[in-house]
């Protein structure tokens, strides 16, 4: 297994510690920051999701650099992101700090956009994640951090910095969805 696929497993396994960090009420305290209280717990689980989330860029530039794609790599890379950011999002939604309106379109465009993946490989094209993917995918990232972090350190200036990444996450979500789908509608017709 190379390095590109091994980040990708690591970014796998540590979606079950980062689902226990949200969902265990550990009494690790908390930190007081302006109006805003953050436990310790969430931070820790915050700080993970960072590095997860590095990871997703790490292996992909290792990959095309040194010419290390593979057929597991392009199964697992978008499997560990739509786990890490569907696990990410529906902890939220417990929390209290995301609506879950917001999490359900998103969620939907990603089943949405693997299902027309799968019509595409069964018909052996590969669908390559264009521009607007890559900026749904930074903004939704930044959107989970900063509110995982109750929107520090936008807390000290009363600015919901996370609630608006998570609005323009879910802007881009849908357009790259919506773009998605108009250029390779193709592939709905070419199936035998």
């Amino acid at each position: 297994m190379n390095l590109p696929n091994k980040l990708t497993l690591s970014r796998i396994i540590l979606i079950p510690v980062f689902i226990l960090l949200l969902s265990i009420p550990f009494d690790w305290g908390e930190w007081n920051i302006g109006d805003t209280i953050l436990p310790v717990s969430h931070f820790v689980a915050a700080v993970l999701f960072i590095f997860a989330s590095a990871t997703d860029w790490i292996d992909g530039y290792y990959a095309r650099k040194y010419n290390l794609v593979t057929n597991l790599g392009k199964f697992m890379d978008p499997l560990a992101d739509k786990l890490l950011v569907s696990a990410a999002l529906i902890l939220l939604i417990e929390m209290g700090l995301a609506p879950a309106w917001v999490v359900i379109i998103i969620i939907s465009r990603e089943f949405a956009v693997t299902g027309l993946r799968l019509v595409a490989a069964g018909e052996g094209i590969v669908l390559a994640a264009g521009n607007l993917g890559k900026i749904k995918t930074a903004t939704q990232m930044i959107a989970i951090a900063v509110l995982l972090l109750h929107n520090f350190p936008f807390s000290y200036l009363g600015f919901p910095f996370g609630t608006i990444m998570l609005y323009i996450a879910l802007f881009f979500t849908v357009l790259s969805g919506v773009d998605y789908f108009i250029k390779n509608w193709h592939v709905m017709g070419e199936s035998k």
